[in-house]
């Protein structure tokens, strides 16, 4: 095990510290930032999806900035706008906003228009703003993680499907469990009274190092065969089961390949191996696929969900 691994799984237990009963929840958030992506987390209010960004800002010596999305956010309210200063040399001074930070939750992102949620993709795909005519850089450890209630739907903009292609995944957190339930409740309780373990927390380079690791894991004809299988299932259901061409009406673009070969490859990493294989694959689909896959009337009016579509994908795809 190399010792960026074994402190990257010391940073993945600090957080489950701080967050429990997501386990599953902190560690696909870790394999999106290993991937260098931005991702979107659904879940009731209460959660704790704000607190599981904050445990990682905290672990990693990171910059946070917290954005809550309103129906009247401006774009620049995100991205930042140049002010007018009449005593300095330039007569306009860019400000920045909130975006440029290390990690930046876009809390409710679902409650702004769809101008200030573009704003944001903008700056998640090509990793700068424009304001101006001048181009600003985001930081190079950088990550979106934006969150979204799957109740109270009025008044909200939901994001379009071409642009929820633009997060790496989609991770869905419910509730915890009774066990887990009983620790928060003793966790909060020390916290009131300042009983809380504390650590120095890990430098940035770390990640750059994961993520150079990650980059040198192989990735046979076979693992990249049953990756592409799966995602042309999802383009031509009709040639692999009835289910799934009566379920899908548009399936997963090359940016869903490139996603899921991403995170298989962050995936066997984390579990120690130096090659991806078909378990890395199936770890990582669901939270991969389910946002870009556009089911079809007949799926929604039967209540099939993209997970069940999934599954169904995994049965009908052999392992080559």
């Amino acid at each position: 095990m190399s010792s960026n691994l074994s402190q990257v799984q010391e940073l993945i237990s600090r957080i489950n510290q701080s967050i429990i009963g997501q386990e599953k929840v902190v560690e696909k958030i870790m394999v999106v930032f290993l991937a260098n992506g931005n991702l979107l987390l659904e879940g009731l209010p209460g959660l704790a999806k704000t607190r599981a960004i904050k445990s990682l800002s905290k672990e990693l010596k990171a910059s946070l900035s917290r954005i809550q999305f309103t129906p009247d956010l401006l774009p620049s309210d995100i991205t930042g706008t140049e002010i007018f200063q009449p005593d300095s040399e330039e007569a306009f001074v860019f400000k920045q906003g909130p975006i440029f930070a290390n990690l930046v939750l876009a809390d409710e992102i679902n409650r702004a228009p769809a101008k200030v949620q573009a704003a944001l993709l903008e700056a998640m795909e090509e990793r700068q703003v424009t304001v101006a005519g001048k181009t600003y850089k985001m930081e190079p450890l950088f990550m979106v993680m934006a969150t979204q209630n799957p109740v109270e739907q009025e008044g909200t903009y939901p994001l379009p499907e071409a642009q929820m292609d633009r997060f790496l995944m989609k991770i869905i957190m419910d509730y915890p469990d009774d066990d887990s339930e009983k620790k928060i409740l003793r966790l909060v309780r020390e916290e009131s009274k300042g009983i809380t373990e504390k650590h120095d927390p890990f430098e940035q380079e770390l990640i750059f190092n994961a993520r150079k690791e990650i980059q040198n894991i192989e990735v046979s004809e076979a693992a990249e065969k049953y990756i592409v299988d799966l995602i042309f299932a999802t383009r031509y259901p009709d040639r692999y089961s009835e289910q799934l061409d009566k379920w899908i009406d548009f399936g997963a673009s090359p940016r869903g390949t490139i996603a899921l070969d991403k995170c298989a490859r962050v995936m066997a990493w984390l579990r120690g191996r130096d090659f991806v294989d078909p378990d890395d694959v199936r770890a990582v689909i669901k939270e991969v696929l389910r946002h870009r896959l556009i089911l079809s009337y007949e799926a929604n009016a039967e209540r099939i969900g993209p997970d069940q579509v999934i599954d169904e994908l995994l049965k009908v795809v052999a392992v080559v």
